[in-house]
């Protein structure tokens, strides 16, 4: 059994995590990050890894009940919640559901544009300063529809964007073929986000893994948290099957993984493991040049010059471990209903990754009340790659004592009575 101190210990080695030792490193802490299974290897591997601004919309806005009853139905449906008795999730859904109004809307917008906006800024820079070899490009992301009545119902987009700063253009048809050659002529119209760009996620995470290594922090692999040592209102040692590590900050960044391990700390975290799936082939002669989104559909499609994927889908299954086929195939029907090459010639991997999901829809950054040397950094959603500079650099300020740069109320663990 061996013990080890550090200044911050930070609990799981995946994006956001790394981002949080990034940051405190930079401020001269002492970090250790310990990751239950392989660094990256959790939500942050498999995603189609767009940085958007342009996703700030959240997920809760009026009609989005209805919308997914409709979904309800069908297995194969974007939207799919597992059918079983789960009081946590039926509170979260009617606690999302209080949410779908235009103010909440509004208010939430304005929240996770600035923290977008910001990281996306802060992405792009710290992959030139430390000349990060992770497919970055700044090509934006394409919208696109097959149905005039399903782009006429989206036309709050844009506005929604504009009103908070983040540039869109909205292109027919024929300019968006021109832009990119790669969709059909089913596709009808759409929306273009120039602000937005794109890396490989999983090499993204490596290279975080190793500039943190090269920086001096400790990071342990196939290490899990599996309780806590408590003194008084402080979190004394977190013990792991090796033994005790210390930190005299700790910060759980676990993703998905968080409220099960917070339960031992007596808190509800109120996350929710949102399934999401992707395939990646070798890339088609025909690949988009530009990320683009299947509207109707909901499939996210990115291609890098060695590779290409398919992604997205949500579904509600609690903590089960399947591949549900089922997902893997709608993103395949739903590719070829726009793209003259939905598919590379060869797959290279089948993926599902646990997206962790607040119900306001905004990552929870920020100190604990019930332990006071506790902070938290989850919730992230659908978009922990997008967040996650920001959300490192938040962490970091506010446990070094400094100014934040982001307002940093909106993402509280406050709000939740945490």
């Amino acid at each position: 059994m061996t013990e080890n101190r550090a200044d911050v210990l930070i609990l799981g080695g995946g994006v956001v995590g790394l981002s949080c030792a990034w940051f405190l490193l930079q401020q001269g802490r002492r970090v250790t990050v310990l990751e239950r299974g392989r660094v990256g290897g959790g939500a942050s591997h498999g995603n189609c890894g767009t940085l958007t601004p342009s996703h700030s919309a959240p997920l809760a806005m009026p009609g989005m009940v209805v919308k997914a009853l409709r979904m309800m139905g069908r297995k194969d449906a974007p939207f799919h919640v597992a059918p079983r008795l789960d009081l946590e999730l039926l509170h979260w859904m009617t606690r999302f559901a209080a949410r779908c109004n235009w103010t909440d809307f509004n208010t939430a917008n304005r929240s996770k544009a600035a923290i977008l906006t910001h990281s996306r800024a802060l992405i792009g820079e710290l992959v030139a300063a430390q000349s990060l070899q992770c497919g970055f490009a700044e090509r934006g992301t394409l919208y696109v529809f097959r149905q005039q009545q399903a782009l006429d119902e989206f036309g709050w987009h844009a506005r929604s964007l504009r009103e908070v700063g983040i540039a869109v253009d909205e292109l027919g048809g024929a300019e968006l073929r021109a832009k990119e050659p790669s969709l059909r002529d089913t596709v009808i119209g759409g929306v273009f986000h120039p602000g937005d760009a794109q890396l490989r996620p999983d090499r993204f995470v490596a290279e975080l893994a190793r500039i943190v290594r090269a920086a001096g922090a400790r990071i342990v692999d196939n290490t899990a948290a599996e309780d806590f040592l408590l003194e008084g209102d402080r979190i004394a040692a977190v013990k792991t099957a090796a033994g005790q590590e210390h930190g005299d900050e700790v910060v759980l960044a676990l993703g998905a993984w968080s409220p099960q391990l917070g339960r031992r700390l007596e808190l509800r975290i109120p996350v929710q493991p949102g399934k999401g799936y992707s395939i990646t082939y070798a890339r088609p002669q025909q690949a988009p040049r530009i990320p683009l989104i299947l509207k109707e559909d909901s499939v996210c499609v990115t291609a890098w010059d060695d590779g290409y994927r398919l992604g997205s889908t949500m579904e509600f299954a609690g903590y089960d471990e399947t591949l549900n086929r089922l997902r893997l195939d709608a993103l395949r029907r739903g590719a070829a209903r726009y793209l003259h090459e939905p598919e590379g010639p060869s797959v290279s991997e089948e993926w599902w990754g646990w997206r962790p999901m607040t119900w306001d829809d905004l990552p929870i950054l920020g100190r604990a009340a019930r332990w006071r040397n506790l902070s938290l950094a989850t919730g992230h959603g659908m978009l922990g790659v997008s967040m996650s500079a920001a959300s490192g650099e938040l962490l970091a300020e506010i446990l070094c004592g400094k100014a934040t740069t982001l307002d940093a109320r909106p993402y509280s663990p406050q709000r939740f009575h945490l």
